[in-house]
């Protein structure tokens, strides 16, 4: 009896370990490693929408058209969630609608036509202009740009843009971030569970 009440014990006593160790663990885990994030406003329809919940990774090196958590440059502690365009070293640019890195068109598979379309009648009834012509991405380089002064992205910094170009608060405005306000890159939307996505 007293050796089975001492081993029933020990199992205790292991399982509490166990648990305080994991509890541990995962604290330092999201402190250091893992953001959860909340998607707050529209600069990111449609891949993003206001209330998504996310998973964000801050050891990761941010790469093109990844998803980034950002310290904003205009607003102290707020965060931006945006898409990296530009990486240290590139020329960015619009023109006709069409978004160029380096001097050639890239595809932006995560902007729906469909999507651009309608927010852009939407605006333009709001405002009392023709839809025709207006453009989703209005033109620029990033040298015309006051925010920027460059003609190209210098080294550690990125330039950052939402998909809802016509609402998105992004690098045309702001000018670059650097490598040190990026806090971490997007990996999963956990939240709505209708909408789960790995990026």
């Amino acid at each position: 009896m007293k050796n089975n009440s001492h081993s029933v014990l020990r199992t205790i006593l292991e399982f509490l370990v166990l648990f305080i160790v994991i509890f541990f663990a995962t604290q330092l885990l999201m402190k250091y490693v893992v953001s959860k994030d909340v998607v707050q406003g529209t600069s990111m329809q449609p891949t993003l929408e206001n209330g998504e919940r996310l998973y964000s990774v801050r050891v990761m090196q941010p790469k093109r058209n990844d998803i980034v958590v950002i310290n904003a440059p205009d607003r102290p502690k707020s965060l931006y969630i945006k898409r990296v365009i530009g990486m240290p070293g590139d020329t960015v640019s619009a023109k006709n609608d069409k978004l160029y890195v380096n001097g050639k068109a890239i595809a932006e598979p995560y902007l729906n036509r469909k999507f651009a379309r309608t927010e852009i009648n939407q605006w333009a009834s709001q405002q009392g202009l023709d839809s025709s012509t207006i453009k989703f991405t209005n033109d620029f380089n990033i040298k015309t740009l006051s925010s920027t002064k460059s003609a190209k992205v210098p080294a550690g910094k990125y330039f950052v843009m939402g998909d809802n170009r016509l609402v998105s608060h992004d690098s045309r405005d702001f000018g670059f971030v650097d490598k040190s306000k990026i806090q971490s890159v997007v990996v999963w939307r956990y939240w709505p569970l209708n909408r789960l996505k790995i990026f």
